[in-house]
């Protein structure tokens, strides 16, 4: 793995992770260690042959957050897409087990993950989709420099809307990637550079 600079990437709010807390590749191993992680309803949970292709495919893209004692704190999964301006990174999942929350993880897994795709694949901008009712999620992305881009009618299995939401990287220097779309649009109209 290269060494990222974690300093790279312009952040409103610098990250200064716990000297405590160990930031590391995802293994195979630790999808045996990561399920009380995945214990609310707003997290997605995922198939094995999912997780196995996102860390086959985007390694770089897929941290785990580890206590002293090697408990599972957290972990986020993301990966490059997209073509010309619109190649960024997307985050597939961030997630902090209940008992780690409010510790500023969830910022530091993020900020790595918009280090990885700014220094590593040069994006324009990193993006994600959280369900319209994840208040607490959107309210944390917001106080990250995330913005609303467009609303996704209907993403969630067909139940619940997404927000798009959008943090524009050094190459997007006009920060045209975070001009929110005036209307909605359907999961079908994303094209694909967007999953």
């Amino acid at each position: 793995r290269r060494a990222v600079d974690p300093q790279a990437v312009h952040h409103p709010f610098p990250t200064r992770p716990s000297p405590m807390t160990t930031i590391r590749h995802f293994t195979c191993d630790d999808l045996f260690t990561y399920n009380d992680v995945n214990t609310d309803v707003l997290t997605e949970t995922f198939n094995l042959n999912f997780y196995l292709g996102y860390l086959a495919t985007w390694p770089e893209y897929f941290s785990t957050a580890k206590s002293p004692s090697g408990t599972t704190m957290g972990y986020v999964m993301g990966k490059a897409e997209g073509k010309g301006t619109n190649w960024h990174g997307h985050v597939t999942a961030v997630t902090v087990a209940p008992s780690y929350r409010r510790m500023g993880l969830a910022k530091t897994l993020m900020r790595e993950l918009e280090t990885i795709s700014q220094e590593m694949h040069d994006g324009f901008f990193v993006d994600l989709f959280v369900r319209k009712s994840n208040v607490n999620a959107i309210a944390m992305y917001a106080q990250l420099g995330y913005r609303v881009y467009r609303t996704v009618l209907d993403y969630y299995s067909g139940e619940e809307d997404a927000l798009d939401m959008r943090f524009a990287l050094r190459r997007d220097r006009e920060k045209k990637s975070m001009v929110p779309l005036p209307k909605p649009v359907r999961p079908w109209e994303l094209g694909e550079d967007f999953s």
